[in-house]
């Protein structure tokens, strides 16, 4: 076969994405982004986007944002390489469940550099950086992820465990009742809350129709 037969390798392209993120004030108590809330849109709206722009990163382009008591919604413009980035970051799960954990975290974050609103790589990375007890640095990167649109029972584990880590129990016990609103059963978050000196609203009894039917 001729040179002139082979076929070139597909080029990456890179794209535009637009998105609308959504920043819970729950997250971000006591921090800079928190006193966007107390922004008033009416008076003072150049400093609350001043806030949310340098909350962002050079990454994302505001493109407007609208505020209410609980939530800010967002909606962001990004460039990069969408299809790329999304395989590295499964390259690098592959990584890390096989023990090269190192190497993993640096690949989310190449992931990352390349689709700057990957949610999986955000949230993988989050829960990598809480495992080895990285607590400020995961927290961060966790609430990322559930404003890119992660969410489930792990994320909200993490987060409670995170802020627990970060000796925020109010948040934390915020985090893991939200995990038991998804997942009653969930002993992790149980158990957390137990040693938070907070008792778990009582798990739901499995009826006795589940109970003959696993016998």
């Amino acid at each position: 076969m001729s040179a002139s037969d082979k076929q070139a390798p597909p080029r990456a392209t890179r794209s535009r994405a637009r998105r609308t993120l959504v920043i819970r004030r729950v997250d971000h108590v006591g921090d800079p982004v928190g006193l966007a809330f107390l922004e008033s849109p009416e008076t003072n709206g150049d400093a609350l986007l001043e806030r949310i722009r340098e909350y962002l990163g050079n990454k994302l382009r505001l493109v407007k944002a609208e505020v209410s008591h609980g939530e800010i919604t967002v909606e962001v413009e990004s460039r990069g390489w969408t299809e790329e980035g999304t395989r590295m970051a499964a390259v690098a799960r592959d990584l890390y469940e096989k023990g090269a954990r190192r190497s993993a975290l640096a690949m989310y974050r190449d992931a990352l550099d390349l689709d700057p609103l990957n949610a999986e790589a955000m949230l993988r990375l989050g829960l990598a950086l809480a495992e080895q007890e990285k607590f400020a640095d995961a927290l961060a990167a966790l609430k990322h992820a559930r404003e890119f649109g992660a969410g489930g029972v792990e994320l909200l584990v993490a987060m409670g465990r995170c802020a627990s880590g970060l000796d925020r129990a109010a948040t934390a016990i915020a985090y893991y009742e939200e995990a038991l609103n998804l997942e009653p059963r969930n002993f992790i978050a149980r158990r957390a809350l137990a040693a938070l000196g907070h008792k778990p609203v009582a798990a739901p009894k499995e009826s006795s129709a589940v109970r003959t039917r696993r016998d």
